[in-house]
């Protein structure tokens, strides 16, 4: 199909599924609280958006085959069970990305033809059905020039809703000076970038604890090194145009910001405001994180602005059991969660609006 196929297909879907839904008043938002879980399942009101969910392409699947860090939940994934979850818990979009092991494994060729296949395999998924799923298009770091023309064949030519990036490629993390040319275009074009933890080369073997998996402590360790590094290298200020989600609510960053920011004093000419005002700017996703250690820490730090709804499907929750987790902790009003389950990423990505 052509780009100018391409748009025209994707123009006329969303015109008239976003009638159908108009009509039906599905983008209406009923909080759970009122029509309770059994609504939802029954095939209720659709209007939570998953930022945090995943895919599987066929070819990504056979690359990652025997690597420790891919979940077997990935290897069996299929639209139709993404759509069945998004179903069943009143979901009425999902953004898909690639999750761990990544796409780089130190070699920086299979890295560039992952990332393309991944998304050419996601925006057909997408195209197939334009209002319930978005794609978060896979860069081939660290591979910089190979990640300026993915940038450019993911918005140009699949018009991807954002860009994915993993928290570290081998041992070097987001934030760093090589990875700039790449960050600088995501400026100008005022992307929206998902950042999904691994485990870096460095600390996926520590044996601190023989027999625990590094997604127990090392994926949100990850992310607040990624997160330090976009804020201390100065790329946070320097690229203010970047909107920046940062997956299982930060990782360990919300209850350590205070001690970090400790340093931000010799960071002056980066961190101009300090680490917390950067800190504050950031979108946080729940996925993994709907326990009240978390949120409370998270709270502290961001509003629920801030906040975003998301479930590490298929491996690491369901929209129906992360929501209901979610509202058990009591911690957020019905207008809050309004924001967490559906504005807040309607705001990030306004095409999901149609949903």
């Amino acid at each position: 199909m052509g780009d100018q196929d391409r748009r025209s297909f994707l123009t006329g879907a969303l015109g008239v599924l976003g009638l159908a839904a108009a009509a039906s008043g599905a983008d209406a938002w009923t909080p759970l609280a009122q029509t309770g879980a059994a609504t939802s399942a029954a095939g209720g009101e659709k209007y939570r958006i998953d930022v945090h969910h995943h895919y599987g392409p066929p070819t990504w699947v056979a690359a990652m085959k025997g690597n420790p860090l891919l979940q077997a939940p990935n290897t069996t994934w299929t639209p139709e069970k993404s759509l069945e979850d998004l179903d069943r818990g009143g979901g009425a979009a999902a953004v898909l990305s690639i999750t761990n092991p990544g796409l780089y494994l130190g070699d920086k060729a299979q890295a560039v033809r992952l990332a393309r296949e991944c998304n050419d395999f996601g925006a057909k998924v997408v195209q197939a059905h334009p209002t319930r799923f978005g794609l978060f298009a896979a860069m081939p770091l660290p591979d910089v020039d190979a990640t300026l023309r993915e940038i450019a064949y993911a918005y140009d030519q699949l018009h991807a809703d954002g860009i994915g990036f993993m928290t570290s490629f081998g041992d070097t993390w987001l934030g760093n000076a090589a990875y700039r040319p790449a960050m600088e275009e995501l400026n100008r074009r005022n992307a929206v970038v998902f950042v999904h933890p691994t485990a870096a080369d460095c600390c996926r073997n520590l044996n601190y604890a023989p027999g625990v998996h590094p997604a127990s402590m090392e994926y949100g360790t990850d992310t607040t090194r990624a997160i330090t590094g976009v804020c201390f290298s100065g790329d946070a200020v320097r690229f203010p145009n970047i909107r920046w989600i940062w997956s299982h609510g930060g990782g360990s960053m919300p209850f350590l910001a205070g001690r970090i920011a400790g340093a931000a004093g010799t960071f002056k000419a980066q961190l101009p405001n300090g680490l917390i005002a950067e800190l504050k700017k950031f979108y946080y996703d729940l996925a993994g994180a709907a326990n009240a250690g978390v949120v409370a820490s998270l709270r502290q730090l961001v509003g629920p602005d801030k906040i975003m709804f998301g479930t590490d499907f298929p491996p690491g929750g369901h929209i129906l059991e992360t929501a209901q987790a979610i509202r058990s902790l009591n911690m957020f009003s019905d207008a809050e969660l309004k924001l967490v389950e559906r504005d807040n990423a309607v705001k990030l990505l306004p095409r999901l609006k149609v949903s």
